[in-house]
């Protein structure tokens, strides 16, 4: 006998939201770090003397809308996009820049959104998953690895499709990269070439066969 179970008020992200606030407001996390326990790099002044952090008004034109932020200064542009404009689609993976997940484009060309500081990047042009396509109407790319089943989990694709459009943008305008033949030769599109530069994306589940299809799909049609 099957059981069906009304639908949740909250989303996955604001159940754990919650949850969060709840474990903090009973005591299950500790107020206050113990004596000698801060880290080494933070002052007195964030410690909880009341002193503000420093913030700097900061404008950034994401996704062909214009946003005008009062940011802390150490906000890296990944929080600026995910908790001040609730851009939830780019993801927090190792937060070192070392997994690809944060990949946006930033003025046509790929970054990690974690290793930069959203003041930074005043008057800036940023691109997120958001901005490729709708579900109405996907980016060529996104509707390839719907085709070949490039994702599985999900949780890498954000990143591997931003980096694969401007990887392919890169091909285009001539960048060369440690495969190229020749630095002073035009980059040609080849599954060696894209490998070495989506090497930065990893992908937990292993879909590097299925992602690398939907890439060589998308980019031998510009191409051709």
């Amino acid at each position: 006998m099957s059981t069906s179970f009304p639908p949740l008020p909250l989303s996955r992200r604001e159940l754990l939201l919650a949850g969060g606030a709840s474990m903090a407001g009973s005591g299950a996390w500790p107020a206050e770090a113990p004596s000698g326990a801060a880290s080494a790099g933070a002052s007195s002044a964030n410690i909880g003397d009341g002193v503000a952090p420093p913030s700097s008004p900061v404008q950034l034109k994401v996704n062909g809308t214009t946003h005008r932020l009062t940011l802390d200064n150490r906000t890296t542009l990944l929080d600026a996009l995910r908790e001040h404009l609730h851009l939830t689609g780019t993801k927090k993976g190792c937060d070192h820049g070392q997994c690809g997940a944060c990949t946006v484009l930033l003025n046509g060309r790929r970054i990690n959104a974690c290793l930069t500081l959203a003041v930074m990047h005043q008057g800036d042009s940023v691109t997120t998953i958001e901005g490729l396509g709708t579900p109405r109407k996907l980016h060529p790319l996104q509707a390839a690895f719907v085709r070949h089943d490039g994702f599985q989990c999900g949780y890498c694709t954000p990143g591997q499709i931003c980096s694969a459009v401007g990887a392919m943008a890169e091909l285009k305008s001539g960048v060369p990269s440690h495969v190229s033949a020749d630095l002073n030769a035009q980059p040609v599109y080849s599954a060696d070439e894209m490998r070495e530069r989506m090497s930065g994306n990893i992908c937990r589940c292993g879909a590097y066969s299925n992602i690398q299809e939907a890439i060589a799909e998308v980019a031998t049609r510009s191409t051709a």
